[in-house]
């Protein structure tokens, strides 16, 4: 058909539509979509009748109707008999926070940003071993355009290593291999909008990367309340959520693991609800005091979705990540992925079957655990000494650890980190901004980051701008 235009009846909104014949419901309910989602339409805007949008873009009025009627669905318009179709009153997107601080080396003196392990230590040579392994052994097909799922070599090295490592009920046809985290996510945001579902409950702290992966595809997230025990997810049966975004083993950016009560009362809340928990398990294998915290997903792998990657345990340059799904699930994801494995490197997959089957992985782990352990007792240590007034918490595992500081004292330690060229972060960067918390002043350190030849230098550095 050629093209249509539509005058919506408000100042400046003007609706185009070119598409072809078999494309003209899709076409229209693409085009005020992205009107309502880009500000063009703002909440509480009256639609033209059905009939007249009709006439003025020469179309059937059953195509409007429908248009209509899909976004009425997906919660853009809202449709009451005497007033008209409206643009659904929707939350506002909070600003976005600043973008995290450049990871590069030459952007720092002293790197201690959170969320990337000592880069200096992967094992290179047992890495290249394990690859001249994989490659001898990969059959040609291999190197061709992959399955969606992964390789099954991967997949079936993965099933093994999480359930024993991780407590993961996995089976290899349950898992889909993507290239990190946040690709993973990506997916099942997809999968949930066609699902139909409209919120996904989130932690109050957490990333905002991967709330922004959430936010793209339409999904509203309403932060859950947090307190001294961490996330209270007794409060999604009251939020009524599709699905939920948890770090149980050890939240990010706070540190503690999500208690056994709080556990069992998500997981009751996704059988109840016919939910979903995304389980985001980014440095599971670090845990330094204390008996090692096994995934959420053990306790019902129908309705918890494993995800994890080899960002922390290796390195995020692999892109690497896996995502162990409910039986229901895994088709779909795969097929949201695509017919074929355009995103993850089949060589790669082998070789991270071969590290995984013969033992280095295991080894790497267990050695890097106590080069990490050493790094935080060092650096309580270190603040013990040097800064009394200063709190370290969230510190039995991971990579980081949160320093709480006097009140009022959080912007003029950023100010001093700058000074030093010192990565840190405050903990404010963390925050949802529609989260309802108190006050707090911290900053968040990844002692895992610097080199070992770089790790005094920085410890130094903290102390300095300590207050």
């Amino acid at each position: 058909m050629p093209e249509s235009w539509a005058n919506l009846g408000v100042d400046g909104v003007d609706l185009h539509l070119d598409v072809g014949s078999s494309g003209l419901r899709k076409g229209l309910t693409d085009a005020l979509r992205e009107a309502v989602r880009g500000g063009r339409l703002a909440p509480g805007t009256r639609l033209p009748s059905s009939r007249s949008l009709a006439v003025d873009l020469g179309i059937a009025r059953n195509t409007v109707a429908d248009a209509y009627a899909d976004l009425v669905a997906e919660g853009w318009l809202t449709a009451r008999q005497g007033s008209g179709t409206r643009v659904a009153q929707r939350s506002v997107p909070r600003p976005l926070a600043p973008p995290m601080p450049p990871r590069s080396s030459g952007s720092v003196a002293y790197n201690l940003l959170p969320g990337t392990p000592d880069l200096a230590s992967f094992p290179r040579a047992e890495w290249l071993r394990a690859a001249r392994r994989a490659l001898g052994a990969a059959p040609n097909e291999a190197l061709g355009y992959g399955d969606p799922r992964g390789r099954i070599e991967l997949r079936t090295a993965l099933a093994d290593y999480l359930a024993r490592a991780r407590g993961v009920y996995a089976d290899p046809d349950r898992i889909v291999v993507c290239s990190g985290f946040a690709h993973g996510l990506m997916l099942l945001a997809k999968v949930l909008r066609e699902r139909r579902v409209r919120e996904v409950a989130v932690d109050s702290y957490g990333l905002d990367v991967h709330w922004d992966v959430l936010a793209a595809a339409g999904l509203r997230l309403p932060p859950l309340p947090f307190d001294a025990l961490g996330t209270r997810t007794e409060e999604l049966a009251a939020m009524r959520p599709g699905a939920v975004l948890l770090t149980p083993a050890h939240q990010f950016p706070m540190g503690m693991p999500l208690s056994p009560g709080r556990r069992a009362e998500a997981v009751e809340w996704a059988r109840l609800s016919d939910g979903l928990i995304l389980e985001d398990d980014y440095d599971g294998e670090f845990r330094y005091d204390g008996q090692m915290v096994g995934a959420l997903q053990g306790l019902d792998p129908d309705r918890v979705v494993y995800m994890g990657t080899a960002s922390k345990s290796l390195a995020p340059g692999l892109r690497l990540g896996w995502m162990v799904l409910p039986g229901s699930l895994a088709s779909v994801v795969a097929e949201a992925k695509g017919p074929e494995d355009w995103a993850c490197g089949s060589l790669d997959q082998l070789t991270l079957a071969e590290f995984l089957t013969s033992g280095a992985y295991d080894r790497h782990v267990r050695g890097a655990r106590l080069r990490y352990r050493r790094r935080r007792d060092q650096l309580v240590e270190a603040l013990r000494e040097h800064a009394p007034e200063v709190t370290v918490s969230g510190i039995a595992a991971g990579l980081h650890a949160v320093l709480e500081l006097p009140p009022g004292t959080e912007q003029s330690v950023l100010r001093g980190a700058a000074w030093q060229r010192l990565g840190i972060l405050g903990l404010s960067r963390f925050r949802h901004s529609d989260a309802d918390l108190p006050a707090r002043d911290a900053v968040v350190v990844g002692y895992g980051t610097p080199p070992d030849h770089a790790w005094a230098g920085a410890l130094d550095a903290l102390c300095r701008v300590m207050p």
